[in-house]
């Protein structure tokens, strides 16, 4: 996610990537969905997911239209470079040179196609793996820049504190309970508050900070190093993940069908939806990923389709999901993170069936969240580099890994309510990457090709929706996002 031209690494099929891009887009947030759904109505959370399923696709095309329009320049600059270094070895001190050198410098000045009567049909090819923070560079001012990484930064911030507070609240949730430790004794209409006792005196906040102590002091230090997810690390995860939720789905269908089912959710409740909404903006997250997951595809002939197929599918698991979940369970009963839902011993019989879903989310955030950490620390940097210039050791090393993470850590330590904490980054750090900075990246590369290369050439990875009124649709309604939830912030604190 730093801004640089990156390795494109080792090349895959699209059915390959395909899978890729739903694992990155399924993630925590798919955990958070269901209490959602069940708290917004069933109805309009259908809506408001299918229409912000297609509002993100719409986005993605932009990215990818302006991954295209950066390789294009980048292409075309070393093109360049390329071409005088052979004028100059080629060279003599003639006046035929000088009126070349004169000529060539008012071309300059003119749109490429002047210049290069014809485009390469190659040009606009994504082989360079180029990250958002140097698109961004590109095509951005120096202020639209600094807004680029205040945005991704605040997201990331949003993420690790989610991260901090989901690993915690599961272990508190699985290890703790009213009469002891064993988690069959959390029955269905058995409520918890954090001032419960959980081991003798300990309250079950207290544990919930001790767990959250040890997860910092564990994870960390990760923040301090260079680390990065390893292929075997990222298979293992996911294998964990599609057990889980194939677990949880066939339990689920299970008690509905033999009549077990308790969930009655209502049609529409119109209080719920500023969660719903920031969890599924969360939810359909992966326009900052896109340069490392898009790039190394072997052909990219019908990308557009297979991004659509994607959508399609994620559309119709996270379907599965939630209304698997607001009917097999009340909707107070359901929890932040839907995987404790199945540490009742009347929903789920094998202990070790319980403890694998509890501990699930201690598994796979724990291998993400030195990963996140790390890629914040680098966005500082990058926020604060002056060209030519370094950073002291002490703020290398020491300075920008604290920054990075302790302000989470904090949030995490006041706060486990992980469907707020989903909501609140989804709904404003989310619409800022999901929506508003590929609306402009597109507008503006597509400015800026038309100025280099003239106003006939076409990009072959534009998106379908090419027309400006889809830009200008993205950004009013990514404003109308942030006025409604914000008004809708506003007026529950008053109520309170």
């Amino acid at each position: 996610m730093a801004g640089e031209i990156t390795e494109t690494g080792e090349l895959y099929s699209p059915y390959v990537g395909l899978v890729y891009m739903f694992n990155l887009i399924v993630g925590t947030g798919a955990l958070t969905m269901p209490k959602a759904f069940a708290t917004a109505g069933w109805l309009v959370s259908l809506i408001l997911l299918v229409f912000l399923g297609l509002m993100s696709f719409v986005t993605t095309t932009f990215v990818v239209e302006a991954m295209a329009a950066a390789n294009a320049q980048l292409r075309w600059k070393r093109m360049e470079t390329h071409k005088e270094e052979e004028d100059d070895d080629s060279s003599t001190a003639s006046d035929s040179d000088v009126l070349t050198q004169d000529s060539y410098v008012k071309a300059e000045k003119q749109p490429i196609l002047s210049v290069q009567r014809r485009v390469p049909p190659n040009l606009f090819e994504i082989t360079d793996r180029v990250e958002m923070g140097q698109m961004a560079s590109m095509f951005f001012n120096k202020v639209g820049v600094n807004l680029f990484y205040f945005c991704i930064i605040i997201y990331l911030y949003g993420d690790l504190a989610i991260y901090a507070a989901a690993v915690p609240f599961s272990l508190m949730q699985v290890t703790c309970s009213a009469s002891g430790n064993d988690s069959c004794s959390m029955e269905a209409d058995t409520k918890h508050n954090d001032t419960d006792r959980c081991w003798g005196p300990l309250r079950r906040v207290d544990a919930y900070r001790i767990y959250l102590a040890a997860f910092t002091l564990l994870l960390g230090p990760f923040t301090f190093f260079d680390v990065q997810k390893t292929k075997y690390l990222q298979i293992l995860t996911s294998l964990m993940r599609w057990i889980a939720f194939t677990i949880m789905i066939v339990l689920a269908l299970v008690r509905i069908g033999k009549g077990q089912g308790e969930g009655h959710p209502p049609l529409a409740d119109f209080s719920g939806v500023r969660n719903l909404f920031g969890v599924c903006v969360y939810s359909f997250m992966c326009q900052h990923s896109l340069p490392s997951l898009i790039t190394p595809v072997s052909s990219k002939r019908h990308l557009t389709h297979l991004v659509f197929l994607d959508y399609v599918l994620i559309l119709a698991f996270y379907g599965l999901l939630s209304f698997t979940a607001i009917f097999c369970f009340r909707g107070d009963s359901l929890m932040d993170m839907y995987t404790l839902n199945f540490a009742r011993c009347d929903v789920v019989g094998l202990a070790a069936i319980r403890f694998f879903l509890g501990l699930f989310p201690v598994f796979t955030i724990s291998t993400n969240f030195p990963i996140i950490a790390v890629t914040l620390r680098n966005n500082w940097k990058t926020l604060f580099h002056r060209e030519g210039g370094t950073y002291p050791w002490v703020v290398d090393r020491v300075v920008f890994p604290t920054i990075t993470l302790v302000p989470p850590v904090l949030v995490a330590f006041c706060t486990h309510d992980l469907e707020s904490l989903v909501g609140i980054t989804g709904a404003y750090a989310g619409t800022g990457i999901q929506y508003v900075i590929p609306a402009f990246l597109v507008y503006l590369c597509r400015k800026d090709t038309q100025l280099a290369f003239g106003y006939g050439t076409v990009n072959k990875h534009r998106s379908p929706f090419r027309h400006t009124f889809w830009v200008g649709f993205v950004l009013l309604w990514a404003f109308s996002c942030f006025i409604f939830v914000t008004a809708n912030i506003v007026l529950s604190e008053t109520k309170l």
